[in-house]
C-alpha cells in the first residue's frame, strides 16, 4: 500500500511515523521544508515538490493522497491541484476539520473527474502517534475498502476506532458533532474546577478531586486524566491567555441545530464562551457599564493596559505529547504556519470587541 501525505504539522506527520512504523509505505509533502526535513530525520520518507510525491504513488488510478492541511482555502487549493496532476480511479482524502458541506460538494466535482473523495473526520491529537487516532470516514465504500489497511494502521486497533460512516460528507459531519460535544465537555468542566477554586473556604484541592473523579465517577473521560496529570504535576495557569480557539465545528454544529430545528443548548453556550474568549475587549460589557453609570451614577473602571499575548507554538510530529501539558508549557516545538493556522483558525473571523 502506497499513500502521500500533504500536510506535516503536529496531525499530519505523527501519522506519516505512525503508517511508516506500521509498514506503509507513505511519502509526506509540506511547503514547510523544515517540516519535511524533520519526519525524514525520524525515519520516514519526504518529498520536495508535489511532481516528487506524486510520482513516488505508484500506478495512475491506484494512487491515494491525504491531506491534513488547514479547512477552507487553503484545503481547496490542494484538491484543486491534485484533481489536475491526477487520474480516474486515483482517491483524495480530506482528513483535515473542513466543513461536511464543502466536502459534499468536493466529491460531486472530483467524481465528474473520475477521482474519489474520502473525508475522514480525524481524533487524537499528538497522542495519535502513540495511541492511535479515531476515524470517522464517509465516501465510496470502495475506496474506503481500498484505504483499509491505512486506517488499520493509523487507528488504536485494526477491528476498532475506525469506521464508514456513510457518503462523502458523513464523516466531517460526525466529526463535526463530536467537536461540538468536546466543546460542551471541556466548558462544563472548566467551569465545575473554576468554581471550587473560587469556594475558598474549604480550600479544596483541584488535583486530589481531578484524580479521585477519574475512578468510578460518571464524569470520568480521557479530558479529565489529561487534567488530572496536569493538576498532579502543579500546573499553574497563570502564564496563559484566556484566549480559546475555535476551529469552526462548534458554529457548525450549532447552524446545523437551527436548521434542522434540534436544541443543542450546552454545544451553543459553550462555543458563545470561546467567542467571550477571543474579545480584546466586549462591545456588550463596555456598554452595560456606561448605562449602569448612566442609570445609576455608579462607578466604573476604564481600560488601563490593553491585553499582550503571545504564542506557544505547537506541538511538532513525533515530539512527546507530554510537551503539550500544562506544566510544560513553553516547552513546545518550533511550529510549523502561521499562528491562525496552529491555533486552528484559518477560515475562521477572529471575534473582536471592537469590530
Amino acid at each position: 500500500m502506497k499513500i502521500g501525505m500533504i500536510g506535516l504539522g503536529k496531525m499530519g506527520g505523527n501519522m506519516v511515523l505512525r503508517l511508516t512504523r506500521g509498514g506503509i509505505e507513505v511519502t509526506g509533502y509540506d511547503r514547510s521544508e523544515e517540516s519535511v526535513a524533520h519526519i525524514e530525520g525520524q525515519g520516514a520518507r519526504g518529498a520536495r515538490s508535489m511532481d516528487e510525491l506524486i510520482a513516488a504513488l505508484g500506478e495512475p488510478g491506484q494512487r491515494a493522497v491525504w491531506l491534513m492541511v488547514p479547512a477552507g482555502k487553503i484545503t481547496q487549493g490542494v484538491i484543486d491541484d491534485l484533481a489536475q496532476r491526477l487520474a480516474p480511479g486515483d482517491i483524495i482524502i480530506d482528513g483535515g476539520n473542513s466543513n461536511y458541506k464543502d466536502s459534499v460538494q468536493r466529491a460531486e466535482a472530483l467524481a465528474a473527474r473520475g477521482l474519489h473523495f474520502v473525508d475522514v473526520g480525524t481524533s487524537g491529537g499528538v497522542w495519535g502517534l502513540q495511541e492511535g487516532y479515531a476515524m470517522m470516514i464517509g465516501g465510496p465504500e470502495e475506496a474506503v475498502e481500498r484505504l483499509r489497511p491505512v486506517f488499520e494502521v493509523l487507528a488504536p486497533g485494526a477491528d476498532r476506532g475506525w469506521g464508514r460512516m456513510g457518503p462523502a460528507g458523513s464523516g466531517h459531519y460526525v466529526k463535526m458533532v463530536h467537536n461540538g460535544i468536546e466543546y460542551g465537555m471541556m466548558q462544563a468542566y472548566a467551569e465545575g474546577f473554576e468554581l471550587m477554586k473560587a469556594h475558598q473556604g474549604f480550600n479544596l484541592d483541584m488535583a486530589q478531586i481531578a484524580e479521585l473523579w477519574r475512578h468510578g465517577s460518571v464524569v470520568r473521560s480521557w479530558l479529565l486524566d489529561l487534567t488530572a496529570e496536569a493538576l498532579q504535576n502543579k500546573a499553574e495557569f497563570e502564564a496563559l491567555s484566556d484566549y480559546v480557539a475555535d476551529s469552526g465545528e462548534g458554529r457548525w454544529t450549532i447552524i446545523d441545530s437551527i436548521e434542522l430545528g434540534v436544541p443543542t443548548p450546552v454545544i451553543t453556550l459553550a462555543t458563545q464562551m470561546r467567542f467571550r474568549s477571543q474579545q480584546e475587549v466586549s462591545y456588550a460589557g463596555q456598554m452595560l457599564s456606561a448605562m449602569r453609570r448612566a442609570f445609576g451614577g455608579h462607578a466604573v473602571k476604564t481600560i488601563e493596559t490593553p491585553r499582550q499575548e503571545g504564542l506557544v507554538p505547537e506541538v511538532q510530529a513525533g515530539e512527546n505529547p507530554s510537551a503539550a501539558a500544562p506544566a510544560n508549557i513553553g516547552q513546545g516545538g518550533a511550529g510549523t504556519g502561521s499562528s491562525a493556522e496552529q491555533l486552528g483558525e484559518t477560515g475562521q473571523q477572529r471575534v473582536k470587541g471592537d469590530e
